[in-house]
């Protein structure tokens, strides 16, 4: 099993990008993870809100194989703990399949057909962060996470 993790959009903040790479290089050591970075789109400002979350969801389920399970990051997800959220992945894991894949959409969320797709959404939080802290905030928690399976102290109980 391994995560595939696609984000939409560069990070474009460099203590993001750095946070992003320390959890990414300690999750090394845990999983496989594949991070993919779907450019933004271009002309942007000439197309409708519907038009962006078609497009961007196009390029979503293009990268997403029929062994693999879809997770959104949606502000309208199921929140867990930490503890939670290890739980969640360790069941996921023993479900088997290719790999589980977290999507981290744009500004304006996912088209109907990326929500069709899905086997679930996930929020982080009941506030609102920018889809780019988001990507280093959930590294963090899919870090935590695999510690957490392993009985190691990072998290603190």
């Amino acid at each position: 099993m391994k995560i595939k993790i696609i984000c939409i959009g560069k990070t474009g903040k460099k203590f993001l990008e750095d946070g992003e790479q320390e959890y990414l290089g300690r999750l090394k050591h845990y999983i496989a993870v594949e991070r993919i970075e779907i450019p933004d789109l271009k002309n942007q400002k000439n197309l409708s809100e519907q038009q962006i979350k078609e497009l961007e969801g196009k390029e979503i389920l293009e990268r997403i194989g029929s062994a693999e399970h879809l997770y959104l990051m949606d502000e309208r997800g199921k929140t867990y703990s930490s503890l939670g959220f290890s739980e969640f992945l360790t069941a996921r894991f023993n479900a088997g399949g290719k790999a589980l894949v977290f999507v981290i959409g744009g500004a304006y969320g996912f088209s109907d057909d990326v929500y069709a797709q899905a086997a679930g959404k996930i929020s982080l939080s009941e506030m609102t962060f920018s889809h780019q802290m988001v990507r280093m905030i959930f590294f963090e928690q899919l870090y935590r996470a695999m510690t957490i399976q392993r009985g190691e102290p990072y998290h603190h109980q």
